[in-house]
């Protein structure tokens, strides 16, 4: 037998193809189709996000009623808000403020300590200084800021006088403070928006008093703000002055908790900021 006829008969040969392959051979069909899987995944995932934005920054229409419930804006918000507001004719011309304060009770007899306030939008917001790709929980004080500025701005000035007295005592204050709101008409139908927002807005001033000052805490009081900038045509004046900050006056409310939120995680994201408040303890 020739050299040649001996060569193309080994090359025919399936058990010295399977020990030229070796495991490799059976490796590659299942490496495949996890690439195929991985890649449809993200596909699905990149079409999910896309058509989710194009309903939240759309005009409201029925079409957004495709996602059942609250799906749209859990998934939305916050990490994924959007805005157009950077845009001409009225873009942003303000800076919003999220200040919170509390009551200390250390349980031993003693006066309770009334805090000083702490600007917890400042705190957030350090966390973006100078850093090429900020976290976008850095604008969490901001964002809350302005959703209750913005409602609290619909409701009457009889619902403002309420919301600017006190209410944390006992287990009810919550439903007090409503049933005394819903006393007064509400001819904007926005006072279920606004105690939307006041409850977020006393979840959030709750977690940063705790952050801040620890277990003490019995009650806590925030004040969300409104600043804008110089107005356009005084740009180039050198004694033009920012005009007034608009406060919504709040008084001190009880503790509120949400369900499933870490207050531990929440600490240490707060405590660990270039701005440092959080009492030692």
């Amino acid at each position: 037998m020739s050299k040649n006829t001996t060569e193309r008969t080994s090359a025919k040969d399936p058990e010295a193809t399977d020990a030229t392959t070796g495991d490799g051979g059976s490796a590659r069909p299942v490496w495949r189709t996890v690439k195929r899987v991985a890649i449809y995944a993200a596909a699905l995932i990149t079409a999910w996000h896309l058509f989710a934005t194009f309903l939240w920054v759309a005009p409201a229409s029925q079409l957004r009623t495709i996602v059942p419930g609250q799906a749209l804006e859990r998934y939305m918000i916050p990490m994924f808000g959007q805005s157009w507001s950077v845009f001409a004719p009225e873009p942003i011309n303000g800076d919003y403020y999220f200040d919170v304060r509390a009551v200390l009770d250390p349980g031993d007899g003693t006066e309770p300590e009334v805090t000083e306030w702490v600007r917890a939008s400042d705190v957030e917001q350090s966390h973006s200084r100078y850093r090429l790709f900020p976290p976008r929980s850095s604008n969490l004080a901001v964002s809350q800021a302005s959703a209750l500025k913005s409602e609290w701005d619909s409701i009457s000035e009889d619902h403002r006088v309420i919301v600017a007295l006190n209410y944390f005592d006992g287990d009810d204050w919550e439903q007090r403070l409503e049933e005394k709101l819903r006393e007064y008409p509400d001819e904007e139908n926005s006072l279920d928006a606004y105690l939307r927002e006041e409850r977020r807005a006393t979840a959030y001033a709750t977690q940063v008093a705790l952050a801040v000052w620890g277990e003490d805490v019995i009650r806590v009081q925030y004040q969300a703000a409104r600043q804008n900038v110089v107005p356009f045509g005084q740009r180039n004046n050198p004694h033009a002055e920012r005009p007034a900050v608009q406060p919504v006056e709040t008084g001190w409310r009880g503790l509120v908790v949400e369900e499933g939120q870490s207050q531990e995680l929440f600490a240490d994201y707060f405590c660990n900021s270039p701005v440092e408040v959080c009492v030692e303890r």
